[in-house]
């Protein structure tokens, strides 16, 4: 099967799980006998193409006003951030730039995914050629400019005048599309309920995570209680809400530490703000030596986050796990054998559970699955074959 997949960037460019994920799954499906073009977007001034890992990838210029994807870019003026989300309501080049790719190509089927950058008229691109679309929900960008509906520091009950406006053709023609995949039931709901992908089939298939990790070390029992928390340091992760819950929990004999970075200011202040030396800021470390230092996971989000694979990962090394009820994390939270789930902004509940942790250390920090099979739905074999049926479901959808 020739699969084009599109994703807004890919790596080694990467901000978020979405890169993470597309790779896994475009190189999976290569592994599997089958033909794999991505289209990405990059900072260049003209196509690039290259091979990564089997799978070939055309890095495209952004038809819009600026990158927005460099991290040490400063803030930009609110005028501009409009004008540039105004192009990407309809962005005629780009959708433009991605039909003359799949003219090229001639796929059997087309697999978008964040398409933030490209805009919704590549939808429009796709079944023009009457090719089969699949659109994996990897975030909100089809209903919120900025992707997460959070906004001021709280998840959005309502969406804003602002992204109805922009997101308006993205909801209209959602109807075209032939098959929706997400990784959470949440996203597919909270789409539904706006009215976006109306009549169109939907299914949840979780993304694929590498399952050959080592096993911790065992921890001497009187070792302090490590709690960990992985991520980018920044507010829609639930950083402050963990650093505050630590100031409430009063047995002693525990650590938390936190591996990610974030804005330097914004760091900084934290760190200033919580100068408690149980707290340790190890910055950017290795998934792995990560999960094998440390006894619970603390998975704080406070945005509706569709589903983190540090969570799945975070499992796949048999932790226990102490978890935010936001977007898709309450589907998988009981995988753990010990789990316990809080409201995203309560602070109180989350100090009340990493007590209980603490009150049965032994058990929590030998952690382990609820279901010693449930790993298997992250496997590559079943992720590939699950998304091959819906290629195929596509495909078949849209014969005229």
């Amino acid at each position: 099967m020739k699969v084009l997949i599109v994703n807004t960037l890919y790596p080694p460019h990467r901000i978020g799980g979405a890169e993470k994920s597309v790779a896994l799954l475009a190189e999976a499906l290569v592994r599997a006998g089958d033909e794999v073009t991505v289209a990405t977007l990059d900072d260049i001034a003209a196509p690039i193409i290259e091979m990564r890992n089997g799978v070939t990838v055309h890095r495209l210029p952004i038809d819009n006003i600026y990158w927005p994807y460099d991290p040490d870019a400063p803030a930009r003026p609110k005028l501009k951030r409009l004008h540039w989300h105004a192009r990407n309501r309809w962005n005629r080049a780009a959708a433009h730039r991605l039909g003359t790719l799949l003219d090229a190509v001639r796929p059997d089927v087309v697999h978008c995914n964040v398409i933030t950058g490209f805009g919704p008229a590549i939808w429009r691109a796709i079944k023009r050629r009457k090719l089969p679309l699949v659109q994996t929900l990897r975030d909100y960008g089809a209903m919120c400019t900025r992707s997460a509906l959070f906004r001021n520091g709280a998840t959005c009950t309502t969406r804003c005048r602002e992204c109805r406006l922009l997101t308006a053709p993205a909801k209209l023609l959602s109807a075209t599309v032939d098959q929706l995949v997400s990784n959470s039931d949440y996203v597919i709901r909270r789409h539904h309920a706006e009215g976006y992908f109306p009549d169109v089939p939907a299914r949840r298939i979780f993304n694929i995570v590498p399952l050959d990790e080592q096993p911790r070390d065992p921890r001497p029992p009187d070792a302090p209680f490590v709690f960990g928390f992985i991520g980018r340091i920044e507010a829609e992760k639930g950083i402050d809400v963990v650093l505050e819950a630590a100031t409430r929990v009063w047995r002693d004999g525990w650590r938390l530490r936190i591996a990610g970075v974030g804005a330097p200011d914004y760091v900084a202040a934290l760190k200033a703000r919580y100068p408690d030396p149980r707290i340790e800021w190890l910055g950017f470390l290795p998934a792995g030596d990560f999960y094998r230092a440390i006894d619970t996971v603390l998975i704080a989000s406070v945005w509706p986050e569709p589903l983190p694979r540090t969570l799945i990962e975070a499992l796949s090394y048999g932790l226990s796990a102490i978890c935010a009820e936001a977007g898709g994390i309450p589907e998988i939270a009981d995988l753990a054998a010990h789990a316990i789930t809080y409201q995203p902004t309560d602070i109180d509940a989350l100090a009340t559970a990493m007590e209980t942790a603490l009150a049965d250390a032994a058990r929590w920090r030998a952690g382990g699955l609820s279901d010693p099979n449930a790993l298997g739905r992250f496997g590559e074999d079943r992720i590939v074959t699950e998304y091959r049926a819906a290629y195929a479901d596509a495909i078949a959808a849209a014969r005229p």
